[in-house]
């Protein structure tokens, strides 16, 4: 069974890129760079989709951060760490530490 390959970023834009000039076929591509025609396409679709975010003013968007959500992800956090401290408690017996 192969391994799944991951590919720098730099080399998915250069895959795109070269898609989107159209020059060659996206079948031409696959096969010279190794890779499956539907990544060629997913990585267009989002050269094309991400493009615009390069012209806009200001610089990088900053996500905005919605308080209600942070402490809703605290409180899981911590009912998280509180069963994972149980948990491992009551695993000592078995493992021995």
């Amino acid at each position: 069974m192969k391994k799944r390959r991951n590919h720098d970023a730099g080399f998915k834009a250069r895959v795109a890129l070269e898609a989107v000039k159209g020059e060659r076929t996206v079948s031409e591509l696959a096969a010279e760079y190794g890779v499956h025609p539907t990544m060629i396409h997913q990585w267009k679709k989002a050269l094309l989709d991400g493009a615009a975010d390069i012209f806009e003013r200001g610089g990088k968007k900053v996500p905005e951060v919605d308080e209600d959500t942070v402490r809703a992800l605290h409180a899981k956090i911590g009912e998280l760490a509180v069963a994972n401290d149980f948990l491992s408690r009551k695993l000592k017996p078995w493992t021995g530490k």
